[in-house]
């Protein structure tokens, strides 16, 4: 079983180079693709600097950066990770027992913030648990599933805000969640910046709207406060290390 993890960035340089030596450590051998989506602030220098990574610039959007390195993807498997996340010591080898039981159509990781706050154990305590009741993930938990469900289901919708929610919801009728205990570590940057119960808020408003059929921009709207930014084309390459 190969595997590919994909990683899409904006403006994310401060935490890629940090990533990309961490899946140097818990994914060996797998093929990395970072999918910038126009970032300024240096990202592809630091993709393009590290060994074996490939680097592909698409339009901006996770949905689309993520389909565009699916899109490319050697690999048997496909781990979508995002850049502020840590993976744990044996990725690598839990999502390959995790995707060798054949009633599991995809898996997630448990989550834990990078603050040493009692409430942020509490929020993904309680993250962890909903998704191991209702089966949907969000792209903190370091989303992964067989390449060839994703691309029969046709890979995530390219919408302006919960890709993840709706690609977790339709891999559940391809077969069982593979919730893993293993921890990711991911940033609590943005719950520190706009406050703990607010963001909590916040997302759980905007979960409850989409389930009702509110649309995805409509809600990038309030979540960001602005509207989504048109896609542009896309582009290859490679890192110096080859791949």
């Amino acid at each position: 079983m190969s595997l590919t993890v994909v990683v899409p960035v904006l403006d994310d340089a401060g935490h890629l180079a940090t990533l990309l030596s961490n899946l140097d450590a818990t994914c060996p051998g797998a093929e990395v693709i970072v999918v910038d989506g126009g970032s300024r602030d240096g990202s592809p220098g630091v993709a393009s600097r590290h060994p074996g990574v490939r680097l592909v610039s698409s339009g901006r959007g996770r949905g689309l950066q993520m389909n565009a390195g699916a899109a490319r993807a050697r690999g048997d498997v496909l781990l979508f990770v995002h850049a502020d996340t840590i993976l744990p010591p044996g990725t690598f080898e839990a999502v390959r027992r995790a995707l060798g039981d054949p009633r599991s159509a995809y898996g997630r990781f448990d989550v834990r913030f990078d603050s040493a706050r009692p409430v942020f154990r509490v929020i993904a305590a309680l993250m962890n648990l909903r998704s191991r009741l209702t089966g949907i993930c969000t792209g903190d938990q370091a989303i992964f599933a067989r390449r060839a469900s994703f691309e029969a289901l046709g890979g995530y919708r390219e919408i302006a805000l919960m890709e993840d929610v709706d690609l977790t919801r339709r891999l559940k009728r391809l077969g069982r969640l593979a919730a893993l205990r293993l921890r990711v570590t991911t940033s609590a940057r943005k719950w520190e910046r706009e406050g703990v119960a607010r963001t909590v808020v916040l997302m759980w408003t905007l979960r409850a709207l989409f389930a009702c059929g509110v649309g995805p921009d409509r809600l990038h709207r309030w979540y960001y406060g602005k509207a989504p930014t048109a896609p542009r084309g896309e582009v290859e390459g490679i890192s110096s290390g080859g791949a």
